[in-house]
This record gives structure tokens, sequence and C-alpha cells, in this order.
């Protein structure tokens, strides 16, 4: 099974940048990593994904041009660069993996394999 890890939430001013982590441990390959926020009092929304062992990613329209989710295989860890960011941004951010599934779609109830959460809030 793999275990998820977050890390590099924090707060900044608006139009600012973060870059969070996940780190992973266990079976790492062939799966589908995805970054999911939530906000308080609403749902929680996929915003990125990527395919390990491949290339293709996928974005929420809210952030695609501005958020980059990429993948460190040595050291099992995928990142989600974050820029340009609003208010709207602020929430937990949460790192979720599932085997077995394509294409690596946004949503909530395909993935089995959570992280914690790191709050990023912008102001």
């Amino acid at each position: 099974d793999v275990q998820l890890v977050e890390s590099g939430g924090g707060s900044v001013q608006a139009g600012g940048s973060l870059r969070l982590s996940c780190a992973g441990s266990g079976y790492f390959n062939r799966m589908c990593m995805a970054w999911f926020r939530q906000a308080p009092g609403k749902e929680r929304e996929g915003v990125a994904a990527m395919y390990i062992g491949g290339a293709r990613t996928w974005y929420a329209v809210s952030v695609k041009g501005r958020f980059t989710i990429s993948q460190d295989n040595a050291r099992n860890t995928v990142r989600l660069q974050m820029n340009s960011l609003k208010p709207e941004d602020t929430a937990m951010y949460y790192c979720a993996a599932v085997a077995g599934l394509w294409p690596c779609r946004l949503y909530r109830s395909e993935y089995n394999c959570w992280g914690q959460g790191t709050q990023v809030t912008v102001s």
C-alpha cells in the first residue's frame, strides 16, 4: 500500500507562489496521483492529476496555466507548483493516489489513498 505525506503549505499574498510536495512510500509506479483541495463549507475538488510512469497530466479549469503537477521518481514525490495564487485558492490541499485508473480523472470517489492534507492560505 502507498502512504502519502504532504508538505509545503503556508500563507502567501495574492500573486505569490507555493510548491506542495507529496512523498509516497511503497510501490510508486503505474498509478494516478492527484491533488485535491477543500475550502471550508465546500466540497473537495480535484485540482491536478498525473499518471506515474507516463507524462500525461490533467488540470481543473480554475488552475490551468497557473498550477503544474510533476513527479520526482528518485524521491517517490509528486509536486504541485502553484503560481499566481488567488484568495479563492485558499483551502486544505490533499494528495491522493489510486492504481489501475485510466485516465486520471479528478473525481474524489475514484481515489482510495489519501494524505492528511496541508493548508494553503492566500490573502
